[in-house]
């Protein structure tokens, strides 16, 4: 009994000073996979060309196609898996998104240069940890 108590207690120990010296990124990657977990939503990882899915993630980037060209926006998300990228042609700007917001978005997958990518989608912000850090 003694030895089944010490073995628990040193994993127990061996956890939590894994969880205190993890990379910040690594954590963050959990947190966001528990997010999407949450939500129901696919895994960025797994989509599969013409499928339509749900994802959700933290905007990492925004850009804008050059002056003389058809406006897009384009947006990447990260779900803690793998990057999307996100895009919306005919707008330079969608109001609340930005590097740090968090977001839902639904529409069908296609590869660009091997990118999961998804034109003009339904999104949605969500509240919580990457709303808040972008209004900071």
């Amino acid at each position: 009994m003694a030895t089944r108590s010490t073995d628990h207690e040193r994993g127990f120990w061996r956890r939590s000073l894994h969880r205190l010296v993890r990379p910040a990124e690594e954590i963050e990657d959990h947190e966001l996979r528990s997010d999407a977990d949450r939500l129901g939503v696919s895994s960025i990882s797994e989509l599969v060309d013409r499928q339509v899915a749900t994802v959700s993630g933290a905007v990492r980037s925004t850009t804008l196609s050059p002056e003389g060209r058809v406006p897009a926006l384009k947006v990447e998300i990260y779900d803690g898996t793998q990057a999307l990228q996100l895009i919306w042609l005919g707008r330079r700007r969608i109001a609340g998104v930005r590097p740090g917001t968090y977001l839902t978005a639904q529409g069908r997958v296609c590869r660009v240069e091997g990118v999961p990518t998804i034109y003009n989608p339904r999104y949605e912000l969500l509240p919580g940890r990457g709303a808040a850090s972008a209004q900071a």
